[in-house]
C-alpha cells in the first residue's frame, strides 16, 4: 500500500516484469483508477491527484472512504490487502464504466478466492523456468542499454547539463553585515518566486517555493529584513547549500 489503498504489485513471473521511468516533471493530474507502472512496480491511483507512473490502463476502484458494500468490508475503505494476488480480464470502456457504477453501489464484487501462497513452490517455479527468465533478462537489459545509448546519441544527456543553472558558490556571494543568506535545505526544483529585490519582508513570510517528488515546500524568512539579492530563478535545480536568496538587515 502507497496511499489510499493504491497497491505497489510486481508479477510472480519475472518474465512478465516491465520496467519504466516515471514522468519527470510528475504529472499535476491523474484520473482516478488509472493503473500505471513505475519502474518495476505497478500502482492503482485511489483518487485523482498528481502522479509519475506511466498507464498501462484502467480499471475498477480499489478505494472507497465514503460507504463501504459489497467487495468493500464496513470500516475498511481499502478492497485489497498485503499478499493479495490481483488477476486482469479486459473489458471494453463501456463495460468499465457499468462495473465502476456497480462496485460503488455493491451490486458488483470481484470475484475472490482464498489461497495460500507457497514459497517453496514459487521457489521450484523459478528454479525450473531458470533458463527462460535470465535469457528475458539479458534481452531487457540489452533493450535498456541501447535506448540510453540513443539518449545520448540524441544528446539528451548534454541538453539536460546545458539546462541546469549552475550553482551559485556561496563564498561568492556578498551578504551584507547583519545580513542573512537564504540556502536550499534539500534537492529540488525552484517553483515560484514570491519576492522582488527591494522588498520588505517580515520574519516567516514565504520568500520562495522548492519543489520535490510532487511536494511543495515553501522558504520562509528567518528574521525581518529586506530582499538585497535573489539568485534563483524558477526552473532551477538546486542542492543542499545552494544559495537562494540574499537578506539585508531591515531598514533603520
Amino acid at each position: 500500500d502507497v496511499y489510499l489503498g493504491a497497491p505497489v504489485a510486481t508479477p510472480l513471473d519475472p518474465r512478465h516484469r516491465l520496467v519504466t521511468t516515471k514522468y519527470n516533471p510528475a504529472r499535476t493530474w491523474t484520473a482516478e483508477n488509472s493503473v500505471g507502472i513505475g519502474g518495476a512496480y505497478l500502482c492503482i491511483y485511489g483518487m485523482e491527484g498528481p502522479g509519475g507512473y506511466q498507464f498501462v490502463g484502467r480499471t475498477t476502484q480499489v478505494w472507497s472512504p465514503w460507504q463501504q458494500r459489497g467487495a468493500f468490508e464496513p470500516g475498511s475503505p481499502w478492497l485489497l490487502r498485503f499478499f493479495d494476488r490481483i488477476s486482469w480480464y479486459p473489458v471494453d470502456a463501456d463495460e468499465l464504466l457499468e462495473l465502476r457504477a456497480d462496485i460503488t453501489s455493491g451490486r458488483f464484487v470481484p470475484r475472490i478466492e482464498e489461497g495460500t501462497f507457497s514459497l517453496a513452490a514459487y521457489q521450484s517455479f523459478l528454479a525450473e523456468h531458470a533458463e527462460p527468465i535470465a535469457d528475458f533478462r539479458a534481452r531487457q537489459q540489452a533493450a535498456f542499454s541501447a535506448e540510453r545509448d540513443a539518449w545520448e546519441a540524441a544528446g539528451e544527456f548534454a541538453r539536460a547539463a546545458e539546462t541546469s543553472a549552475p550553482a551559485v558558490p556561496t563564498a561568492e556571494v556578498a551578504v551584507p553585515p547583519g545580513g542573512r543568506l537564504i540556502e536550499a535545505e534539500f534537492a529540488a526544483s525552484v517553483w515560484q518566486l514570491n519576492v522582488e529585490p527591494g522588498d520588505e519582508v517580515a520574519a516567516g513570510q514565504p520568500l520562495l517555493a522548492l519543489e520535490a517528488m510532487k511536494m511543495e515546500s515553501r522558504v520562509h524568512a528567518p528574521t525581518d529584513g529586506v530582499v538585497a539579492e535573489i539568485l534563483a530563478r524558477p526552473g532551477d535545480q538546486v542542492e543542499a547549500g545552494t544559495a537562494l536568496l540574499v537578506l539585508a538587515p531591515p531598514a533603520r
